[in-house]
Protein backbone atom coordinates (compact mmCIF):
# COMPACT_ATOMS: atom_id res chain seq x y z
CA UNK A 1 0.00 0.00 0.00
CA UNK A 2 1.08 3.48 -0.92
CA UNK A 3 2.93 5.62 2.09
CA UNK A 4 0.24 8.70 0.58
CA UNK A 5 -3.24 5.80 1.00
CA UNK A 6 -1.64 4.76 4.34
CA UNK A 7 -1.74 8.15 5.68
CA UNK A 8 -5.12 9.05 4.47
CA UNK A 9 -6.82 5.82 6.44
CA UNK A 10 -4.97 6.75 9.48
CA UNK A 11 -6.60 10.27 9.20
CA UNK A 12 -9.84 8.80 8.95
CA UNK A 13 -9.67 7.04 12.16
CA UNK A 14 -11.27 8.34 15.03
CA UNK A 15 -9.90 10.38 17.88
CA UNK A 16 -10.97 9.07 20.64
CA UNK A 17 -14.84 7.82 21.51
CA UNK A 18 -17.57 9.46 19.50
CA UNK A 19 -21.27 9.84 20.18
CA UNK A 20 -22.70 8.36 17.19
CA UNK A 21 -24.14 4.94 18.57
CA UNK A 22 -26.15 7.06 20.83
CA UNK A 23 -27.07 9.75 18.19
CA UNK A 24 -27.73 6.63 15.48
CA UNK A 25 -30.14 4.96 18.83
CA UNK A 26 -32.14 8.23 19.67
CA UNK A 27 -32.57 8.55 15.54
CA UNK A 28 -34.45 5.28 15.67
CA UNK A 29 -36.45 6.37 18.83
CA UNK A 30 -34.63 4.31 21.00
CA UNK A 31 -33.73 6.46 23.87
CA UNK A 32 -32.28 6.81 26.90
CA UNK A 33 -29.11 5.55 26.54
CA UNK A 34 -26.63 4.62 29.03
CA UNK A 35 -23.18 3.32 29.35
CA UNK A 36 -22.09 1.47 31.85
CA UNK A 37 -18.35 0.45 32.90
CA UNK A 38 -16.60 -0.68 36.11
CA UNK A 39 -12.93 0.48 37.14
CA UNK A 40 -10.93 -2.10 40.06
CA UNK A 41 -11.19 -5.28 38.42
CA UNK A 42 -7.35 -6.05 38.83
CA UNK A 43 -6.68 -4.52 42.10
CA UNK A 44 -5.65 -6.32 45.65
CA UNK A 45 -7.69 -4.48 48.06
CA UNK A 46 -10.94 -2.27 47.59
CA UNK A 47 -14.43 -2.85 45.60
CA UNK A 48 -15.11 -2.85 41.78
CA UNK A 49 -17.02 0.45 41.32
CA UNK A 50 -19.23 1.02 38.06
CA UNK A 51 -20.72 3.69 36.61
CA UNK A 52 -24.08 4.50 34.94
CA UNK A 53 -23.94 7.20 32.48
CA UNK A 54 -26.63 9.11 30.39
CA UNK A 55 -25.43 11.87 28.44
CA UNK A 56 -27.72 15.25 27.51
CA UNK A 57 -26.94 15.13 23.54
CA UNK A 58 -27.14 18.76 23.80
CA UNK A 59 -24.31 19.19 26.78
CA UNK A 60 -21.98 16.33 26.11
CA UNK A 61 -18.55 17.77 27.69
CA UNK A 62 -15.52 18.08 25.37
CA UNK A 63 -12.98 15.53 25.80
CA UNK A 64 -14.27 13.05 27.18
CA UNK A 65 -12.00 9.89 26.83
CA UNK A 66 -10.83 6.07 28.46
CA UNK A 67 -10.36 7.45 31.78
CA UNK A 68 -7.08 5.55 31.88
CA UNK A 69 -6.09 7.51 29.48
CA UNK A 70 -6.06 10.48 31.23
CA UNK A 71 -4.18 12.13 34.26
CA UNK A 72 -5.68 12.49 37.81
CA UNK A 73 -6.23 16.20 37.57
CA UNK A 74 -8.23 16.32 33.61
CA UNK A 75 -10.03 12.95 35.27
CA UNK A 76 -11.16 15.36 37.84
CA UNK A 77 -12.20 18.04 35.86
CA UNK A 78 -13.90 16.63 33.30
CA UNK A 79 -15.88 14.20 36.04
CA UNK A 80 -17.44 17.68 37.64
CA UNK A 81 -18.58 18.44 33.85
CA UNK A 82 -20.24 14.83 33.63
CA UNK A 83 -21.94 15.12 37.35
CA UNK A 84 -23.30 18.73 36.24
CA UNK A 85 -24.77 17.88 32.73
CA UNK A 86 -25.47 14.33 32.77
CA UNK A 87 -27.09 11.90 34.74
CA UNK A 88 -24.93 9.16 36.70
CA UNK A 89 -25.29 6.35 39.07
CA UNK A 90 -22.75 4.66 40.53
CA UNK A 91 -22.62 1.35 42.05
CA UNK A 92 -19.90 -1.07 43.91
CA UNK A 93 -18.92 -4.14 45.15
CA UNK A 94 -16.85 -4.61 48.04
CA UNK A 95 -13.86 -7.32 48.61
CA UNK A 96 -16.02 -9.85 50.58
CA UNK A 97 -18.81 -10.06 47.99
CA UNK A 98 -15.69 -10.26 45.22
CA UNK A 99 -13.95 -13.33 47.36
CA UNK A 100 -17.45 -14.82 47.76
CA UNK A 101 -18.06 -14.75 44.33
CA UNK A 102 -15.20 -13.80 41.53
CA UNK A 103 -14.35 -10.89 39.99
CA UNK A 104 -16.45 -11.14 36.59
CA UNK A 105 -19.93 -11.76 38.42
CA UNK A 106 -19.00 -8.68 40.99
CA UNK A 107 -18.06 -6.51 38.01
CA UNK A 108 -21.73 -7.31 36.43
CA UNK A 109 -23.17 -7.09 39.71
CA UNK A 110 -21.69 -3.65 40.31
CA UNK A 111 -23.10 -2.74 36.40
CA UNK A 112 -26.48 -4.08 37.29
CA UNK A 113 -26.95 -2.03 40.67
CA UNK A 114 -25.70 1.07 38.78
CA UNK A 115 -28.16 0.60 36.38
CA UNK A 116 -30.82 -0.10 38.62
CA UNK A 117 -29.92 3.10 40.63
CA UNK A 118 -30.27 5.60 38.00
CA UNK A 119 -33.64 8.12 38.38
CA UNK A 120 -34.74 6.99 34.88
CA UNK A 121 -35.37 4.22 32.94
CA UNK A 122 -32.61 3.16 29.75
CA UNK A 123 -33.86 2.07 26.60
CA UNK A 124 -30.39 0.57 25.70
CA UNK A 125 -27.22 -0.08 27.46
CA UNK A 126 -23.64 -0.08 25.55
CA UNK A 127 -21.28 -1.43 27.93
CA UNK A 128 -17.58 -2.08 27.72
CA UNK A 129 -15.77 -5.17 27.63
CA UNK A 130 -17.51 -8.94 26.31
CA UNK A 131 -19.82 -9.98 28.75
CA UNK A 132 -23.31 -8.30 29.22
CA UNK A 133 -24.95 -7.72 32.85
CA UNK A 134 -28.37 -8.98 32.86
CA UNK A 135 -30.45 -6.09 33.01
CA UNK A 136 -33.96 -4.91 31.46
CA UNK A 137 -33.08 -3.05 28.59
CA UNK A 138 -31.09 -4.33 25.26
CA UNK A 139 -27.68 -4.18 25.56
CA UNK A 140 -24.46 -3.80 23.45
CA UNK A 141 -21.12 -5.12 24.89
CA UNK A 142 -18.19 -2.86 23.32
CA UNK A 143 -14.89 -3.95 23.43
CA UNK A 144 -12.70 -1.58 24.37
CA UNK A 145 -16.09 0.57 24.24
CA UNK A 146 -14.57 3.25 27.32
CA UNK A 147 -11.91 3.97 23.89
CA UNK A 148 -14.42 4.56 21.24
CA UNK A 149 -18.17 5.20 22.95
CA UNK A 150 -18.76 8.86 24.63
CA UNK A 151 -21.55 7.25 27.02
CA UNK A 152 -18.77 4.63 27.89
CA UNK A 153 -16.41 6.54 28.03
CA UNK A 154 -17.80 9.22 30.38
CA UNK A 155 -18.81 6.16 32.55
CA UNK A 156 -15.09 5.36 33.04
CA UNK A 157 -14.01 8.64 33.94
CA UNK A 158 -17.20 8.66 36.50
CA UNK A 159 -16.08 4.98 37.98
CA UNK A 160 -11.92 5.79 38.01
CA UNK A 161 -13.08 8.89 40.29
CA UNK A 162 -15.27 7.95 42.98
CA UNK A 163 -13.31 4.31 43.18
CA UNK A 164 -9.62 6.45 43.76
CA UNK A 165 -11.56 8.41 45.95
CA UNK A 166 -12.84 5.61 48.27
CA UNK A 167 -9.60 4.16 48.18
CA UNK A 168 -7.85 7.26 49.38
CA UNK A 169 -10.80 7.64 52.29
CA UNK A 170 -9.67 4.23 53.06
CA UNK A 171 -6.13 5.10 53.28
CA UNK A 172 -6.92 7.51 56.30
CA UNK A 173 -7.50 3.97 58.14
CA UNK A 174 -4.66 1.86 57.00
CA UNK A 175 -1.80 3.86 56.11
CA UNK A 176 0.52 1.29 56.29
CA UNK A 177 -0.82 -0.05 52.71
CA UNK A 178 -0.31 3.29 50.68
CA UNK A 179 -3.86 2.75 48.91
CA UNK A 180 -4.51 6.65 47.96
CA UNK A 181 -1.36 5.97 45.94
CA UNK A 182 -1.47 2.85 44.30
CA UNK A 183 -5.86 2.60 44.90
CA UNK A 184 -5.13 -0.85 45.73
CA UNK A 185 -3.19 -2.26 42.57
CA UNK A 186 -0.23 -5.03 43.25
CA UNK A 187 2.54 -2.79 42.85
CA UNK A 188 6.09 -3.38 44.76
CA UNK A 189 5.09 -1.41 47.49
CA UNK A 190 1.85 -2.56 48.07
CA UNK A 191 2.94 -6.13 47.81
CA UNK A 192 6.05 -5.19 50.82
CA UNK A 193 2.92 -3.71 53.04
CA UNK A 194 0.80 -6.88 53.18
CA UNK A 195 4.57 -9.04 53.41
CA UNK A 196 5.34 -6.84 56.27
CA UNK A 197 1.98 -5.75 58.21
CA UNK A 198 -0.56 -8.49 56.77
CA UNK A 199 -3.70 -7.93 55.07
CA UNK A 200 -6.67 -5.76 56.24
CA UNK A 201 -10.56 -6.17 56.07
CA UNK A 202 -10.51 -4.41 52.63
CA UNK A 203 -8.16 -7.20 50.69
CA UNK A 204 -9.43 -9.42 48.47
CA UNK A 205 -8.48 -12.81 49.69
CA UNK A 206 -9.36 -14.64 46.80
CA UNK A 207 -6.75 -12.94 44.81
CA UNK A 208 -2.90 -14.31 45.10
CA UNK A 209 -0.89 -13.44 47.23
CA UNK A 210 -3.35 -14.71 50.03
CA UNK A 211 -4.83 -17.14 47.57
CA UNK A 212 -1.33 -18.70 47.54
CA UNK A 213 -0.87 -18.37 51.21
CA UNK A 214 -4.36 -20.16 52.18
CA UNK A 215 -3.47 -23.36 50.25
CA UNK A 216 0.27 -23.58 50.77
CA UNK A 217 -1.25 -23.28 54.79
CA UNK A 218 -4.35 -25.84 53.94
CA UNK A 219 -1.15 -28.04 51.90
CA UNK A 220 1.04 -28.23 55.15
CA UNK A 221 -1.88 -28.91 57.64
CA UNK A 222 -2.72 -32.12 55.10
CA UNK A 223 0.77 -33.26 55.48
CA UNK A 224 0.90 -32.94 59.11
CA UNK A 225 -2.36 -34.79 59.19
CA UNK A 226 -1.62 -37.83 57.22
CA UNK A 227 1.74 -37.61 59.14
CA UNK A 228 0.11 -37.96 62.16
Amino acid sequence: MARAETESLLLDLPLGPSFDRERRLRKRGVWPVVGIDEVGRGPLAGPVVAAAVVLDPKRVPRGLDDSKALDAETRAVLYERIVKNATVSVASVPARDIDATDIRRASLLAMRRALAALPLTPAFALVDGRDRPDVPCEVEAVIKGDAIVMSIAAASIVAKVVRDRLMQRLCAHYPVYGFSRHVGYATPEHRAAIAAHGPCPYHRMSFSPFRADAEEIEDEMGDLINAA
